[in-house]
C-alpha cells in the first residue's frame, strides 16, 4: 500500500465518515418520493461517481505533491 502523509488519511476518514452520517441528516419524505417515482438510484448513482471522482482526484494530487517534494529534496 502506498505511503500516505498522516494528514491527508485523517482527511481522507473523516471525509468519509462525514459522508456515511449524511443519511442521518436526510429528511426521510424525499427519500420516500425518490424511492416511490424510482429515482433513488440515480441519485444515488450520482453521489456515488461525484465522491469516487473527487477521492481520485485528491489521491491524484497527493502523488503529484509527493512527486515534487522528492525532486526538491534531490
Amino acid at each position: 500500500m502506498l505511503r500516505m502523509n498522516k494528514n491527508v488519511f485523517k482527511s481522507l476518514l473523516s471525509c468519509l465518515l462525514l459522508c456515511l452520517a449524511m443519511p442521518l441528516f436526510a429528511q426521510a419524505q424525499d427519500a420516500d418520493f425518490f424511492r416511490s417515482i424510482g429515482k433513488i438510484y440515480a441519485v444515488v448513482g450520482v453521489l456515488l461517481v461525484s465522491l469516487i471522482g473527487i477521492f481520485a482526484y485528491l489521491f491524484y494530487l497527493e502523488r503529484k505533491i509527493a512527486r515534487l517534494e522528492k525532486m526538491e529534496e534531490a
